[in-house]
């Protein structure tokens, strides 16, 4: 299991770097995509911010099921921008949705311990 969930965080973590680094450095093409948003650039540093900080968390211990959360999410909100207002092809956002989501379920079990540290002491 160590070797498998290795293995996908580095993956998500390219990814994640690459698009996430294009996003806050402006790469024209991402530029030109935030504009067919039409929410603002304000949006496209948002979403860079969040895929470099998620692809972070996904290697910090105790934090990976977090991190995965974190870029899951944002892969649901890629899918549903590509599916009502951009067009051609979600793949490649649910590709990644997916591995976010394997990599969930392999420290699924740090959800638990994050749940136990908030709930408040029985006095």
């Amino acid at each position: 299991m160590t070797y498998v969930s290795l293995t996908i965080r580095l993956l998500l973590t390219l990814a994640f770097v690459a698009a996430g680094g294009a996003k806050i450095i402006g790469v024209d093409m991402m530029v030109a995509t935030f504009d067919q948003v039409g929410l603002g650039q304000w949006l496209r540093y948002l979403t860079g911010i969040i895929e470099l900080g998620g692809a972070v968390l996904v290697w910090l211990p105790g934090l990976q099921a977090i991190g995965a959360m974190v870029l899951g999410g944002t892969m649901v909100g890629a899918v549903l921008t590509h599916l009502f207002i951009l067009g051609p092809s979600a793949v490649p956002a649910i590709v990644l949705g997916i591995l976010c989501a394997a990599v969930l379920y392999l420290h699924r079990d740090q959800i638990t311990t994050l749940l136990s540290r908030s709930e408040p002491s029985q006095a």
